[in-house]
């Protein structure tokens, strides 16, 4: 039986936000500029860095920490763009 503790449950949480928001992407449902995609994937990147604290793997870290790098780099161009416009 497999044993699952919060920070497993903050990964796979993690992980379906960021699926979630590639598909509503494809789907044509969001915008890549839209606040709730860049939401979507800061969170889940967020979700797979805490459970990858507790089992560490180095390349996954640095992929979802720099997914959440580029996910607040677009939060923040977005919000920039919208307030000059």
């Amino acid at each position: 039986m497999i044993t699952m503790h919060w920070f497993d449950w903050a990964g796979l949480v993690g992980v379906l936000l960021v699926l979630l928001a590639y598909f509503l992407l494809q789907a044509g449902r969001v915008h890549g500029n839209a606040l709730p995609y860049q939401l979507m994937n800061a969170l889940g990147a967020l979700g797979v860095l805490v459970s990858l604290l507790y089992a560490f793997n180095l390349s996954a870290f640095v992929m979802e920490f720099l997914w959440l790098c580029v996910s607040i780099y677009g939060i923040v161009r977005a919000r920039r763009v919208r307030l000059d416009s």
